[in-house]
């Protein structure tokens, strides 16, 4: 029917007209004005109006905008390469800070933990699946204790591969990420077995690289194994900035890659590959250049910053069982929690843990260790040391990143009974009272 036809009572007014309809009309007005101003905005060269279109009302807006003044970044001799050198970093980082206040705070906490793994499938047929479980384990320590993680599977240097591939990631995180006083980087085949404990960063005040080692093999037995390098700490400044130009020039990218070989082998009479390794080199630098270097380099060996899986894993029932009976006289302890506020009662659990004597670190301790280091295990190509055998690597490996994960599944509700089982069973309320 048309408008015409109908009665003249309705004809004069929209059919479906209320008293609120003007209000309406009202509101839909200034909506399609908002947005033609919007889009008109969008096209404004104006930069300063885009970051109040894109900002999150759960992050600050501190945290997520860039100013427009100049900073090293827009320098366009800036580079993250390693084979070029880098100037004036720890003036370039302070005045990046500075203009991002919203980062300048406990600055000389902020970690950012790194690992990677090779760019293509693993050659072992469970050598993904495993490399998946550690990546998980890095994950889940790095959420528990607000850490940023970057894990990385490209070659950032075509010839920087194998243990030297960590060097030029390092290198390019720490250009990457000014805002982080310390880049931490763990090997792949390192898991986390203690959820609870934190780098004693205070203890590293005066030092910029932390590796796990002992003086005495270094400088008296000049051993290749006097440390290991598959797990560091390295303070974001000049000096590891030059340090690291050091380091990677004994690499496989330098024309002297064969000559490092050779004078590395000679040094250290127990080393039994000819190649030129980071480890060995790391060791070369202490002690050839002692005066230099050793004065900021802290050879940790007070806890398990990188510890040997072989003198571990047998270890961990026993100190599950220590756990345990904390727990039970501890109710405290074994109350429900979000994951949130897992910290607060890893404080709790060492006050427990010392009143209990239990203080010490390392072999025969019923202390978690910190890192479990599978060295020879090579779980994604599966070419394990003739020390080891396939199985022992395997079930270590299974039993260690069970052990971290019940510590994690605990927030969840969930825990495994057995090490060398997967399979999860609930946590009763209060256990295990």
């Amino acid at each position: 029917m048309e408008q015409s036809q109908l009665p003249k009572t309705m004809a004069t007014k929209p059919l479906f007209r209320t008293k609120h309809t003007d209000t309406f009309l009202f509101l839909g007005a200034l909506f399609a004005l908002f947005l033609f101003y919007a889009l008109l905005s969008s096209f404004n060269s104006n930069p300063t109006f885009l970051p109040n279109i894109i900002s999150s009302p759960r992050i600050p807006n501190a945290l997520r905008e860039d100013p427009p003044d100049v900073t090293f970044y827009d320098d366009p001799n800036l580079t993250y390469l390693i084979e070029q050198r880098v100037f004036n970093w720890d003036e370039k980082r302070r005045e990046w800070l500075k203009k991002h206040p919203g980062f300048n705070v406990d600055v000389d906490k902020r970690i950012i933990l790194v690992s990677g793994s090779q760019p293509g499938p693993c050659r072992s047929p469970v050598g993904d699946h495993l490399l998946l479980r550690f990546f998980k384990n890095k994950v889940d320590y790095s959420r528990i204790h607000g850490y940023d993680l970057f894990y990385n599977n490209a070659f950032f240097h075509p010839k920087m591969m194998s243990f030297w591939a960590k060097l030029p990631v390092v290198r390019s995180v720490m250009v990457a990420h000014p805002e982080a006083e310390w880049v931490w980087w763990v090997d792949s085949d390192a898991a986390f077995t203690d959820m609870d404990f934190k780098l004693p960063l205070e203890r590293y005040k005066d030092h910029n690289l932390i590796v796990h080692g002992w003086e005495n093999m270094i400088y008296e037995n000049k051993s290749w194994v006097g440390l290991n390098a598959g797990i560091f700490l390295i303070r974001n400044c000049q000096w590891s900035m030059d340090f690291m130009d050091v380091w990677a020039s004994m690499g496989p990218q330098t024309p002297d890659f064969k000559k490092w070989g050779e004078i590395q082998r000679s040094t250290f009479k127990d080393k039994l590959f000819p190649e030129s390794d980071d480890q060995s080199a790391l060791v070369y630098l202490l002690l050839k250049e002692k005066e230099k270097w050793a004065d900021k380099i802290y050879l940790e060996s007070e806890y398990c910053f990188e510890g040997y899986w072989k003198e571990i894993v047998d270890s961990y029932k026993n100190i599950t069982d220590k756990y345990t009976s904390i727990e039970r006289e501890a109710h405290i302890l074994r109350r429900r929690h979000a994951e949130k506020v897992t910290e607060y009662y890893s404080t709790l659990r060492e006050l427990y843990l010392k009143s209990a004597g239990v203080t010490e670190y390392g072999k025969g301790s019923n202390r978690r260790p910190f890192i479990t280091h599978f060295t020879g295990c090579q779980p994604c190509s599966g070419d394990h040391n003739e020390m080891y055998s396939r199985d022992s690597c395997l079930n270590g490996m299974e039993m260690a990143l069970n052990f971290a994960d019940n510590q994690v599944l605990r927030s969840f509700g969930f825990i495994r009974h057995d090490l060398l089982d997967s399979s999860v069973s609930p946590l009763m309320f209060d256990q295990p009272a």
